[in-house]
Protein backbone atom coordinates (compact mmCIF):
# COMPACT_ATOMS: atom_id res chain seq x y z
CA UNK A 1 0.00 0.00 0.00
CA UNK A 2 1.35 3.40 -1.02
CA UNK A 3 1.97 5.74 1.88
CA UNK A 4 0.51 9.24 1.70
CA UNK A 5 2.81 12.20 2.37
CA UNK A 6 2.78 13.40 5.93
CA UNK A 7 2.44 16.96 7.22
CA UNK A 8 6.19 17.40 7.18
CA UNK A 9 6.38 16.42 3.52
CA UNK A 10 3.57 18.79 2.55
CA UNK A 11 5.26 21.65 4.39
CA UNK A 12 8.57 20.92 2.66
CA UNK A 13 6.88 20.87 -0.76
CA UNK A 14 5.07 24.15 -0.01
CA UNK A 15 8.32 25.78 1.09
CA UNK A 16 10.03 24.59 -2.10
CA UNK A 17 7.21 26.07 -4.21
CA UNK A 18 7.54 29.39 -2.38
CA UNK A 19 11.28 29.42 -3.03
CA UNK A 20 10.79 28.73 -6.74
CA UNK A 21 8.12 31.43 -6.95
CA UNK A 22 10.33 33.95 -5.18
CA UNK A 23 13.26 33.00 -7.41
CA UNK A 24 11.07 33.48 -10.48
CA UNK A 25 9.92 36.88 -9.26
CA UNK A 26 13.51 37.94 -8.59
CA UNK A 27 14.62 36.84 -12.07
CA UNK A 28 11.69 38.69 -13.68
CA UNK A 29 12.47 41.85 -11.70
CA UNK A 30 16.15 41.60 -12.64
CA UNK A 31 15.25 41.27 -16.32
CA UNK A 32 12.81 44.18 -16.09
CA UNK A 33 15.45 46.38 -14.42
CA UNK A 34 17.99 45.46 -17.10
CA UNK A 35 15.51 46.29 -19.86
CA UNK A 36 14.67 49.64 -18.26
CA UNK A 37 18.37 50.43 -18.00
CA UNK A 38 18.93 49.48 -21.65
CA UNK A 39 15.95 51.55 -22.81
CA UNK A 40 17.20 54.52 -20.80
CA UNK A 41 20.59 54.15 -22.49
CA UNK A 42 18.96 53.89 -25.92
CA UNK A 43 16.85 57.00 -25.29
CA UNK A 44 19.92 58.93 -24.21
CA UNK A 45 21.79 57.82 -27.33
CA UNK A 46 18.73 58.71 -29.44
CA UNK A 47 18.72 62.23 -28.01
CA UNK A 48 22.44 62.58 -28.80
CA UNK A 49 21.77 61.29 -32.32
CA UNK A 50 18.90 63.78 -32.76
CA UNK A 51 21.09 66.69 -31.67
CA UNK A 52 23.87 65.64 -34.04
CA UNK A 53 21.59 65.10 -37.06
CA UNK A 54 18.99 67.78 -36.37
CA UNK A 55 19.33 69.34 -39.82
CA UNK A 56 19.02 66.02 -41.68
CA UNK A 57 15.95 65.01 -39.67
CA UNK A 58 14.25 68.32 -40.42
CA UNK A 59 15.10 68.52 -44.11
CA UNK A 60 15.46 64.94 -45.41
CA UNK A 61 12.17 62.95 -45.58
CA UNK A 62 13.88 59.54 -45.93
CA UNK A 63 16.19 60.27 -42.99
CA UNK A 64 13.21 61.51 -40.95
CA UNK A 65 11.31 58.27 -41.65
CA UNK A 66 14.25 56.17 -40.44
CA UNK A 67 14.50 58.36 -37.35
CA UNK A 68 10.83 57.65 -36.54
CA UNK A 69 11.49 53.92 -36.86
CA UNK A 70 14.38 54.22 -34.41
CA UNK A 71 12.14 56.10 -31.98
CA UNK A 72 9.41 53.45 -32.20
CA UNK A 73 11.87 50.69 -31.28
CA UNK A 74 12.65 52.35 -27.93
CA UNK A 75 9.11 53.51 -27.21
CA UNK A 76 9.58 57.21 -27.98
CA UNK A 77 6.89 59.18 -29.83
CA UNK A 78 8.26 62.55 -30.99
CA UNK A 79 4.73 63.51 -32.09
CA UNK A 80 3.05 62.84 -28.76
CA UNK A 81 3.09 66.55 -27.95
CA UNK A 82 4.18 69.81 -29.52
CA UNK A 83 5.88 70.66 -26.23
CA UNK A 84 8.84 69.14 -24.51
CA UNK A 85 12.26 67.87 -25.53
CA UNK A 86 11.57 66.83 -29.12
CA UNK A 87 9.59 69.95 -29.99
CA UNK A 88 12.29 72.17 -28.54
CA UNK A 89 15.12 70.26 -30.19
CA UNK A 90 13.65 69.55 -33.64
CA UNK A 91 10.38 71.44 -33.90
CA UNK A 92 9.14 68.13 -35.26
CA UNK A 93 5.78 68.35 -33.51
CA UNK A 94 5.03 71.76 -35.01
CA UNK A 95 6.08 70.43 -38.44
CA UNK A 96 3.44 67.70 -38.39
CA UNK A 97 0.75 69.91 -36.90
CA UNK A 98 1.36 72.40 -39.72
CA UNK A 99 1.11 69.62 -42.32
CA UNK A 100 -2.05 68.36 -40.62
CA UNK A 101 -3.73 71.76 -40.92
CA UNK A 102 -2.79 71.94 -44.61
CA UNK A 103 -4.11 68.41 -45.21
CA UNK A 104 -7.45 69.34 -43.64
CA UNK A 105 -7.67 72.40 -45.86
CA UNK A 106 -6.87 70.38 -49.01
CA UNK A 107 -9.41 67.69 -48.12
CA UNK A 108 -12.11 70.30 -47.54
CA UNK A 109 -11.37 72.19 -50.75
CA UNK A 110 -11.40 69.02 -52.89
CA UNK A 111 -14.43 67.44 -51.21
CA UNK A 112 -16.96 68.83 -53.75
CA UNK A 113 -15.07 66.91 -56.48
CA UNK A 114 -14.16 63.66 -54.73
CA UNK A 115 -16.75 63.28 -51.98
CA UNK A 116 -14.14 63.29 -49.22
CA UNK A 117 -12.00 60.46 -50.60
CA UNK A 118 -8.65 61.36 -52.16
CA UNK A 119 -5.64 59.23 -53.06
CA UNK A 120 -2.65 59.62 -50.76
CA UNK A 121 -0.42 60.24 -53.77
CA UNK A 122 -2.59 63.10 -55.02
CA UNK A 123 -2.88 64.57 -51.54
CA UNK A 124 0.91 64.66 -51.20
CA UNK A 125 1.24 66.25 -54.65
CA UNK A 126 -1.23 69.01 -53.74
CA UNK A 127 0.50 69.47 -50.38
CA UNK A 128 3.90 69.94 -52.05
CA UNK A 129 2.37 72.44 -54.48
CA UNK A 130 0.96 74.39 -51.58
CA UNK A 131 4.29 74.45 -49.75
CA UNK A 132 6.07 75.50 -52.99
CA UNK A 133 9.56 76.43 -51.82
CA UNK A 134 9.83 73.30 -49.67
CA UNK A 135 8.16 70.69 -51.89
CA UNK A 136 10.66 67.87 -51.47
CA UNK A 137 10.62 68.12 -47.69
CA UNK A 138 7.27 66.30 -47.41
CA UNK A 139 6.93 62.58 -48.14
CA UNK A 140 3.99 60.17 -48.11
CA UNK A 141 5.32 58.89 -44.80
CA UNK A 142 5.06 62.43 -43.40
CA UNK A 143 1.47 62.68 -44.65
CA UNK A 144 0.57 59.36 -43.01
CA UNK A 145 2.04 60.46 -39.67
CA UNK A 146 0.21 63.80 -39.81
CA UNK A 147 -3.07 62.09 -40.70
CA UNK A 148 -2.69 59.70 -37.76
CA UNK A 149 -2.74 62.77 -35.50
CA UNK A 150 -5.90 64.10 -37.14
CA UNK A 151 -7.94 61.21 -35.73
CA UNK A 152 -8.31 63.15 -32.47
CA UNK A 153 -10.59 65.55 -34.37
CA UNK A 154 -13.15 62.77 -34.57
CA UNK A 155 -14.23 63.84 -38.05
CA UNK A 156 -13.43 60.67 -39.98
CA UNK A 157 -9.83 61.30 -41.06
CA UNK A 158 -8.15 57.99 -41.82
CA UNK A 159 -6.24 56.08 -44.49
CA UNK A 160 -7.83 53.07 -46.17
CA UNK A 161 -6.31 50.68 -48.69
CA UNK A 162 -8.26 49.81 -51.82
CA UNK A 163 -6.42 47.47 -54.16
CA UNK A 164 -2.98 48.96 -54.71
CA UNK A 165 -3.95 52.49 -53.67
CA UNK A 166 -4.01 54.23 -50.32
CA UNK A 167 -6.96 56.60 -50.02
CA UNK A 168 -7.44 59.33 -47.43
CA UNK A 169 -10.98 59.60 -46.14
CA UNK A 170 -12.05 62.90 -44.57
CA UNK A 171 -15.73 62.10 -44.03
CA UNK A 172 -17.21 59.40 -41.75
CA UNK A 173 -18.51 57.34 -44.69
CA UNK A 174 -18.45 53.58 -44.19
CA UNK A 175 -17.43 51.66 -47.31
CA UNK A 176 -18.40 48.01 -47.43
CA UNK A 177 -16.77 45.18 -49.38
CA UNK A 178 -18.85 45.86 -52.51
CA UNK A 179 -17.84 49.52 -52.59
CA UNK A 180 -14.17 48.64 -52.16
CA UNK A 181 -14.31 46.12 -55.00
CA UNK A 182 -15.83 48.70 -57.35
CA UNK A 183 -13.19 51.28 -56.44
CA UNK A 184 -10.47 48.70 -57.02
CA UNK A 185 -12.00 47.80 -60.39
CA UNK A 186 -12.17 51.47 -61.40
CA UNK A 187 -8.47 52.08 -60.73
CA UNK A 188 -7.49 50.83 -64.20
CA UNK A 189 -9.35 53.54 -66.12
CA UNK A 190 -10.88 55.84 -63.53
CA UNK A 191 -14.47 54.73 -64.07
CA UNK A 192 -16.78 51.73 -64.07
CA UNK A 193 -20.05 50.81 -65.80
CA UNK A 194 -22.88 48.59 -64.64
CA UNK A 195 -22.12 46.07 -67.40
CA UNK A 196 -18.46 45.98 -66.48
CA UNK A 197 -19.18 45.48 -62.79
CA UNK A 198 -21.60 42.66 -63.58
CA UNK A 199 -19.10 40.93 -65.88
CA UNK A 200 -15.86 41.43 -63.96
CA UNK A 201 -17.25 40.79 -60.47
CA UNK A 202 -19.93 38.24 -61.45
CA UNK A 203 -22.65 40.31 -59.78
CA UNK A 204 -26.34 40.62 -60.57
CA UNK A 205 -27.55 43.84 -62.17
CA UNK A 206 -29.37 44.87 -59.01
CA UNK A 207 -26.29 44.46 -56.83
CA UNK A 208 -24.13 46.46 -59.24
CA UNK A 209 -26.64 49.31 -59.58
CA UNK A 210 -27.24 49.48 -55.83
CA UNK A 211 -23.53 49.72 -54.99
CA UNK A 212 -22.80 52.27 -57.73
CA UNK A 213 -25.79 54.44 -56.80
CA UNK A 214 -24.73 54.38 -53.14
CA UNK A 215 -21.27 55.63 -54.10
CA UNK A 216 -22.97 58.28 -56.25
CA UNK A 217 -25.21 59.39 -53.36
CA UNK A 218 -22.17 59.63 -51.07
CA UNK A 219 -20.51 62.03 -53.52
CA UNK A 220 -17.71 59.60 -54.39
CA UNK A 221 -18.78 59.14 -58.02
CA UNK A 222 -19.65 61.37 -60.97
CA UNK A 223 -21.98 60.38 -63.82
CA UNK A 224 -20.96 60.64 -67.49
CA UNK A 225 -23.77 59.93 -69.98
CA UNK A 226 -22.15 61.52 -73.03
CA UNK A 227 -20.83 58.46 -74.86
CA UNK A 228 -21.98 57.02 -78.19
CA UNK A 229 -22.36 53.53 -76.79
CA UNK A 230 -25.06 54.84 -74.47
CA UNK A 231 -23.46 53.26 -71.41
CA UNK A 232 -23.42 55.35 -68.25
CA UNK A 233 -19.95 55.73 -66.77
CA UNK A 234 -19.40 56.22 -63.06
CA UNK A 235 -16.20 58.23 -62.64
CA UNK A 236 -14.35 58.08 -59.34
CA UNK A 237 -12.15 61.18 -58.78
CA UNK A 238 -10.33 59.49 -55.88
CA UNK A 239 -8.76 56.96 -58.29
CA UNK A 240 -8.92 59.04 -61.48
CA UNK A 241 -6.54 61.72 -62.82
CA UNK A 242 -9.53 63.98 -63.53
CA UNK A 243 -9.49 64.92 -59.85
CA UNK A 244 -6.21 66.81 -60.24
CA UNK A 245 -7.45 68.74 -63.26
CA UNK A 246 -10.69 69.67 -61.50
CA UNK A 247 -8.76 70.86 -58.48
CA UNK A 248 -6.47 72.92 -60.67
CA UNK A 249 -9.42 74.50 -62.47
CA UNK A 250 -11.04 75.29 -59.16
Amino acid sequence: MRRRPGIGGLQTAAAARDQYRQLGENVAKLRADMMKEQLSTFRSQLEDFARKHKKDISKNPAFRSQFHEMCAKVGVDPLASNKGFWAELLGIGDFYYEIGVQIVDICLSTRPHNGGLISLQELCTLLRQRRKSDREAVSEDDCLRAISKLKILGSGFEVITVGKKKLVRSVPTELNKDHNEILELAQAQGYATVDEVERRLSWTSGRAVDALDTLLDEGLAMIDDGHRDGRRRYWFPCVSPISSSLTTDA
